[in-house]
């Protein structure tokens, strides 16, 4: 299952979405979260699905390559469907035991699940459209003018790109240990709950072990290689706007006013 994580791995292809400019993707998917929580009806979530599958077809990157990053959050996913199922409150349209079942439960329950299938797949997108150099670089861009008030911007621009690397190599080291401890007899799978927590004891001990020996080797390279942080750097490959950059912003802004222009007319109509 550790394999199934897309976040934080890049996918080369050569696509209109990969040769944006990296502020551009990030201020696509700061929209695009918003408008996920605009969106409370079916017809703004059709719209989001339009919005969405455009931008899955240029990317390039194959959907089931994104798809398959949703199997880690299934459990989530049923969680977060079932409490907003039962404990939203409403005229109840089917009851057993204590518990009661609302249209607005249901209604609520699809909108959250939908919510977060799409929040994982829109901003899986940045990520494997994105090297992380590029995305450092973005960040550091876009977060500049809070400098002027203190704020330490390339070094967290630099803690977020290293964040991001480090999701594929510790779920490759997971997976590795989890091999290494199911050869020795450990079992992963049966028993309750508190079974299974303790049985992950195991393999979360040297997870941490070897996580805090790969950021000690990554802290003694860096100091061994003179790094100061962001002050007086330059850029191999600086940051630059092109025109499709420009008609990128364009299309994000229409794409969400249309989301607003969707909910507001829904309103008006009555429609779901």
């Amino acid at each position: 299952m550790m394999r199934e994580i897309t976040i934080g791995q890049y996918y080369p292809a050569k696509s209109v979405i990969h040769s944006l400019d990296p502020r551009v993707k990030l201020f696509g998917t700061l929209m695009y979260i918003i408008a996920l929580f605009i969106a409370n009806s079916v017809s703004g979530f059709v719209f989001m699905t339009i919005v969405l599958s455009g931008i899955i077809i240029m990317s390039k990157v194959p959907f089931g390559y994104m798809v398959k990053g949703l199997k880690a959050i299934v459990v989530l996913l049923v969680v977060a469907g079932l409490f907003n199922l039962f404990l939203t409150p409403g005229i109840p349209v089917f009851t057993f035991w204590k518990f009661s079942i609302s249209m607005a439960g249901i209604r609520g329950a699809a909108l959250m699940v939908f919510r977060m299938i799409y929040l994982i797949i829109g901003t899986s997108i940045m990520s494997l459209t994105t090297t992380p150099n590029q995305l450092t670089d973005g960040l550091e861009k876009s977060m500049r003018p809070l400098s002027a008030i203190g704020v330490p911007v390339h070094e967290i621009a630099m803690m977020m790109s290293i964040a991001l690397r480090f999701i594929p190599i510790l779920t490759e080291e997971t997976d590795k240990i989890m091999k290494a401890q199911m050869a020795r007899g450990a079992d992963f799978d049966s028993g309750g709950i508190i079974r299974k927590a303790k049985a992950l004891v195991p393999l979360l001990v040297p997870l941490f072990v070897s996580a805090f020996r790969r950021a000690n080797d990554l802290a003694l390279a860096m100091e061994a290689r003179c790094y100061n942080g962001g002050e007086g750097r330059t850029k191999m490959k600086p940051l630059s706007y092109e025109t499709r950059d420009g008609i990128a912003y364009l299309i994000i802004l229409i794409a969400f006013i249309g989301i607003i222009a969707v909910e507001i007319f829904r309103k008006k109509i009555g429609f779901i």
